[in-house]
């Protein structure tokens, strides 16, 4: 990660995107270095790359694409965030969780400038203040995104965060799931997916998941997304193999 071992520095929550007040005194300056000139250069270089891909929709029955008109909440794997990054990139409102860490401000900064809105915090349940930030937002009429897994894994273990979302806004959560066809899959936790320039994405939407509002029903709730999101994951990667074998 880029946070070395031995150092515990972290950011503080932004306050009203004020990103500037967040960096401490006690960062070293190569990660100042860092939080100044890499953002600006991985959002560059994910326009280009957003430039260059081709995308495919399926909606498995009941499911339907994101609306532009209206608040929701749609929940994600991690290992979707840059092609989830590039397909979003420019629809207005779109506000995501990011953690507030040293990772999660080079996250921020970059999204940010890809015209995504943040609030800082987790979904934990000592991240508690992130999600009614995100609430907040969703009230004002934004679509919130939370990638259901994250921020560390395990990978595929949907988080409470997502269903402790729903019931403060009383919405249904939607889900995707986005995958190139040829990608770099790196070595971490989520196996994070980049895509390669000019491949094809499947971009899979599933049916809402109507909220509760109760303990007992809020775990349901987490198992049907859960097993949401891994249904999707299925049709998407059925739809790879499918061109594959109609090809032999």
């Amino acid at each position: 990660m880029l946070t070395a071992p031995d150092e515990t520095a972290t950011l503080q929550t932004l306050p009203d995107h004020g990103m500037d007040e967040t960096i401490p005194r006690t960062l070293k300056w190569q990660k100042r270095l860092m939080l100044w000139t890499v953002p600006p250069l991985v959002a560059i270089l994910l326009r280009l790359l957003q430039a260059t891909l081709r995308y495919e929709e399926i909606l498995e029955e009941g499911g339907h694409p994101d609306q532009q008109d209206g608040a929701s909440v749609w929940c994600f794997w991690h290992r979707c965030l840059l092609p989830a990054a590039c397909y979003f990139h420019g629809r207005p409102r779109t506000t995501l969780l990011i953690s507030a860490s040293y990772d999660g401000e080079l996250i921020a900064r970059t999204i940010e400038r890809l015209g995504y809105e943040t609030v800082r915090g987790s979904s934990s349940r000592a991240g508690a203040g992130g999600l009614r930030s995100l609430a907040r937002a969703v009230r004002a009429g934004a679509t919130a995104v939370i990638p259901g897994d994250g921020p560390r894994g395990p990978r595929y273990l949907l988080k409470p965060g997502i269903t402790k979302l729903a019931q403060l806004t009383q919405l249904p959560v939607n889900s995707f799931y986005l995958l190139p066809q040829r990608v770099w899959v790196l070595r971490s936790w989520d196996a994070l997916m980049i895509p390669r320039p000019f491949s094809r994405v499947v971009m899979v939407w599933g049916r809402p998941v109507p909220w509760a509002d109760s303990g007992e029903g809020e775990e349901q709730v987490r198992l049907a997304v859960e097993a949401t999101l891994e249904r999707l994951r299925g049709l998407a990667e059925r739809h790879f193999s499918s061109h594959v074998a109609s090809r032999q």
